[in-house]
């Protein structure tokens, strides 16, 4: 968002904008956020809820991110539960991370996805679901997506069946990267949890590994997600019907 107006894709500048730390008409936008930004005017970038929100409005099915907020730990008592859960099991849109972020309670997440009916399936031939900056997170995925027609065909039917729920494909991080997450995760058990400090103190104490593996998350889950929109548009075009279908 520039100046209150929503944008589905930013040139350079409008990019270099919402990354000035001294622009104090900055901030973050959830599906809450909207409304009263675009009316003030504001800048910002959006969560996963708020990108969501968006990408249901332009007609988008499919996006990639690095990873999803969930239920923090303590979450059963404090009640932080991040929005782009919620925003999963209201909105039709299929989101492509690398998991849930490894400061989260993973359990409670994955229980929390389920009570909101958000189909989640992990993208490869294991079901170990993600975490962020390690492979396997101790979890199971409910479901396995073995390549980008699997998943398109998932999404096609839930079309058809009119759920309007969104659906988590958790795409774990590439295995050159992984013996470098494991530090990574270690870093980030012995941090706070406050989101802003911990990313700055996990950067200390890995060296600057987790930037690299931060992009590299970003550009295996970007293009896993545009294989499966190809796929999905595909059988759009055809007026395919998935493998299985109700008949």
């Amino acid at each position: 968002m520039i100046s209150g107006e929503i944008f589905v894709g930013l040139r350079r500048d409008q990019l270099e904008r919402l990354a000035d730390e001294s622009n104090a008409r900055r901030v973050k936008l959830s599906r809450r956020d909207l409304g009263p930004a675009i009316g003030a005017k504001y800048d910002g970038g959006t969560t996963i809820a708020g990108t969501m929100v968006i990408a249901h409005l332009a007609g988008i099915r499919v996006f990639a991110t690095g990873g999803l907020g969930g239920v923090h730990r303590g979450g059963e008592n404090s009640m932080d539960i991040s929005a782009d859960l919620t925003e999963l099991g209201r909105t039709p849109v299929a989101v492509v991370s690398a998991g849930a972020k490894s400061i989260l309670d993973l359990g409670r997440t994955l229980e929390y996805l389920e009570t909101q009916g958000v189909t989640v399936g992990t993208y490869g031939e294991s079901n170990d679901f993600p975490a962020f900056f390690s492979a396997k997170s101790g979890f199971k995925s409910p479901w396995t997506f073995k390549d980008p027609r699997n998943v398109a065909e998932m999404m096609y039917a839930a079309d058809q069946l009119k759920l309007q729920s969104g659906s988590l494909i958790a795409v774990p991080i590439p295995a050159k990267y992984e013996e470098a997450g494991l530090a990574i995760q270690k870093a980030v058990d012995q941090a706070v949890y406050a989101t802003p400090w911990i990313l700055r103190r996990v950067v200390e104490l890995t060296k600057g590994r987790s930037i690299d593996n931060n992009v590299a998350l970003i550009e295996n889950t970007s293009l896993i997600g545009g294989r499966i929109a190809v796929e999905y548009n595909k059988m759009l075009a055809n007026f395919e019907s998935p493998s299985s279908a109700v008949s």
